[in-house]
This record gives structure tokens, C-alpha cells and sequence, in this order.
């Protein structure tokens, strides 16, 4: 393992450090295939000298980088004014070694390569990283949605490197399958899509003639990617944030133009979706997000596309209005999203792959000596609340706080959320 610390730079109030990590691409084999890290340690502007606890931001995901801190989102701003707060862009991500179509594709271990960028090895290149930062001092954790299910599995096996935890909107079920998770979210999806049309009833109409356009047309996004009803269904993504109803029904209102021909989708309603769109940014989201539920020897077998099948009113085809789709991943992108085309046969390896090893250590998290608060959303969309309680239960000493006021972006947009944790993690409410 080495370590280098690059530049130093200032910017609007905050001061930043760059970190670079060379940890083993299997932890099981530290002297085998090596892979970058990149951290980014910030504080603000005036405290850079003081000794500062650490506060490991992980991300959700899976396959997000760690935020930029050019325009600091809310808990950020709040947890500078009492750590040195660590942005770990999580394996495959960002200025750490890639995983994706132009570092895959033709490989034909791939699928083997990326089994290993799940949450037990994003935690134990956390490791690596904090005893390379501060030796066996202990650090926190605040894990966001996929983030938080990091942060279970870092009480799990390591929780010796562990000062404290917050969590939101991230607390995973620790022993349902991928069948489990994606059941309850078509009940939820469902819900939101009730939820958004009440509020824009005049969009019902408007996704409907979207749907027909391009069932009878071929459409093309200005990135030259065809746009078909199925994955203009998967916008219903945008739903579980805080403007996620609002910025859907702002696009959708500009949908149609009328010209000489009749009328056409406009492009700015095609570039709008193309932005939410494309896995691009993020291809390790689509090709993980059944494998980080993956344990007990049960493949996944592409569980959202089955489980589907208990839910007609999402049929694309079907004879009634139109229904958005959530947080699911489909065999069908890796046909139509070129980002993705080159990783389908990983996909498919994964999906039916057996040999996961647990993320989670019952027994430890029962026993579990670490303080830990979490933010549990009531309405979440991506997170089932209640897989999240009876996780709560089954983890000693964890304190939640259940809150109707936030979307499962809450932490990012008020600064509210953070300061509710540290207070719980405290004693003072």
C-alpha cells in the first residue's frame, strides 16, 4: 500500500487536500492486482492547523463519486464546523481507478473484477485509508443511502476503526434478498406515481401522449440515443427527491412542439432526459445495484425485471395511464444505453452469480458497542422504512429518528437533518 498527498488549494471559505491511495483490488489477495484510491480531505478555512476528529463521507450509489465541494451541500457546511470531513471517491469512481465501458469492455474477467467493488471491499479500503490519515484512531462515519448500507457493513467487520456513525436514509435489510427489496419498492414507486399525479393531474396526460409519441415514432435524444417508452418510464427515478416531482412536471410541460409535420418532442424535453437518462456518470450503479444486495448464495437473476411481472400497471404496454418506474435496473439498458452496451455480459455474470460472501455480521451487530443514529424518511422511495426499523432492532444501541419532513435527500438540502443526528448521538434530544 502506498499513500501520496497531492495539491492543497483554497476556494470559498473551505481548503482541500487531495489524497491518493494504492490499495489490493481483492483484500484477500493483498500482494495481487493493485487499484487508486482518491479522498479528498476539506476543512474550513481557518481551522486547517487545528486537530480536527475526521468524518468519512460515503456516498450514495452504488458507483456515485464522492461529491465536490464546489458547492457544498448542506451537511457539509455543518459538519465543517467540528471535523475534517473525508470525501472517498469509492472504488471505480471519480479520480479513483474507473470501472467502467472504456476500462471493461473486451475483458473476460470482468464480471469477476467488478465483484469486487461492492460495500465489504469499500469498507476495507476505508480502513487502509484512515490508518494511512491518523493511525488506529478511531473516526466517524456518515453514510448516505447507499452509504449508510456501507456503514453496516463497516460495524460489521471493522468496527474497531469506528468513533460513532450517523445514517441517512440508508438503513438496508441485512437479511432479505434482492426480491424483497425491489417488492416493497413497486409498492412504493406505485404510491409516489399517485402522489405525483394528484399533485400535476394535468401530467397524466401529457406522459400518456410522451408514451404514444414514442411508441409510433423512433426518437432520438440530442446524444444520438434512442428514446423508447420503457426507458422513458425509468424518470420516475427523479421521484424520491425533495424537487423531484416539481422538476419532471417543469420538463414534461415542454414536452411537445407543433411544426409542419405535427407535433414533436421538443429538445429541450430530450436533452432534459437524456441528463437523468444515461449511465454515463455512473455505470457502476446499473451494472451493482442487485449484487450489493446479493448474499447467502441466492443469485439476484435479475430481480427487479421479475418482480416486475406482480405489477401490471407498469406494463409499458399496457391499456391503462402510464406509470414511472423507480430505483430499478433492467437486462433492457444494457441494449439501449451505449454507456452500458460494452458491460452487459458482466451484468448477466453477475446476476447469476452464487459465491457472495455475507455483508453483514449478525452477531457482531447485536452486540455492537458503536454509537449509531440514523435518519429514517418515512416516505422514502429508495429505502423501505420498514426494512429499516426492524434493521434498527436488530442493531444494538442504534437510535432512530423517524422523520416525514424530508425526501431521502434530506441530509443534502437542510443542514437540520445533520444537526438533529449529532444532537441524538449526544444525549441531548
Amino acid at each position: 500500500m502506498t499513500t501520496a498527498l497531492g495539491a492543497t488549494y483554497r476556494h470559498s471559505g473551505l481548503v482541500c487536500s487531495d489524497h491518493t491511495l494504492t490499495v489490493p483490488l481483492d483484500h484477500t489477495r493483498p500482494d495481487g492486482p493493485q487499484i487508486s484510491l482518491f479522498a479528498r480531505e476539506v476543512t474550513a478555512a481557518g481551522q486547517e492547523h487545528r486537530d480536527l476528529p475526521r468524518l468519512l463521507w460515503l456516498q450514495g450509489g452504488p458507483g456515485g463519486r464522492a461529491e465536490r465541494p464546489d458547492a457544498a451541500s448542506a451537511w457539509l457546511r455543518r459538519a465543517l464546523r467540528e471535523y475534517r470531513v473525508v470525501l472517498l471517491d469509492q472504488r471505480g469512481t471519480g479520480r479513483s481507478t474507473p470501472a467502467d465501458r472504456t476500462t471493461l469492455e473486451g475483458r473476460t474477467d470482468a464480471a469477476d473484477h467488478l465483484a469486487h467493488f461492492r460495500a465489504d471491499a469499500i469498507v476495507r479500503d476505508a480502513e487502509l485509508l484512515r490508518r494511512a490519515l491518523q493511525g488506529d484512531r478511531p473516526w466517524s462515519v456518515l453514510g448516505q443511502s447507499f452509504g449508510g448500507f456501507c456503514a453496516l457493513t463497516y460495524l460489521s467487520h471493522a468496527p474497531e476503526g469506528l468513533e460513532q456513525v450517523f445514517v441517512t436514509g440508508g438503513l438496508p435489510t441485512l437479511t432479505g434478498h434482492a426480491d424483497d427489496v425491489y417488492r416493497a419498492a413497486y409498492h412504493r414507486v406505485r404510491a409516489h406515481n399517485e402522489r405525483y399525479f394528484a399533485r400535476y393531474p394535468g401530467d397524466q396526460q401529457l406522459a400518456d401522449a410522451v408514451a404514444a409519441h414514442l411508441a409510433e415514432h423512433e426518437v432520438r435524444m440530442p446524444s444520438g440515443e434512442r428514446l423508447s417508452v420503457r426507458r422513458f418510464q425509468t424518470m420516475g427515478i427523479t421521484f424520491g427527491t425533495t424537487s423531484g416531482f416539481d422538476s419532471l412536471h417543469y420538463l414534461l410541460e415542454g414536452a411537445f412542439v407543433h411544426g409542419p409535420h405535427g407535433p414533436r418532442l421538443s429538445d429541450p424535453f430530450l436533452r432534459g432526459l437524456d441528463a437523468t437518462l444515461s449511465f454515463a456518470p455512473r455505470p457502476l450503479y446499473a451494472v451493482l445495484h442487485e449484487a450489493i444486495y446479493a448474499q447467502g448464495g441466492r443469485p439476484t437473476a435479475w430481480s427487479a425485471q421479475r418482480v416486475r411481472a406482480e405489477f401490471p400497471e407498469f406494463d409499458a404496454a399496457g391499456a391503462g395511464p402510464l406509470r414511472f418506474t423507480g430505483e430499478m435496473i433492467y437486462p433492457w439498458q444494457f441494449e439501449e444505453d451505449p454507456a452500458l452496451v460494452p458491460l452487459r455480459g458482466a451484468a448477466e455474470e453477475l446476476a447469476r452469480r452464487t459465491d457472495w460472501p455475507p455483508l453483514y455480521d449478525l452477531d457482531r451487530l447485536s452486540a455492537n458497542t458503536v454509537p449509531v443514529v440514523a435518519a429514517v424518511y418515512h416516505d422514502d422511495m429508495f429505502v423501505d422504512r420498514e426494512h429499516s426499523l426492524r434493521t434498527a432492532e436488530l442493531v444494538r444501541g442504534l437510535r432512530p429518528w423517524i422523520t416525514n419532513a424530508h425526501a431521502h435527500d434530506g441530509v443534502r438540502v437542510d443542514a437540520a437533518v445533520f444537526d438533529r443526528l449529532l444532537a441524538m448521538a449526544r444525549g441531548e434530544v
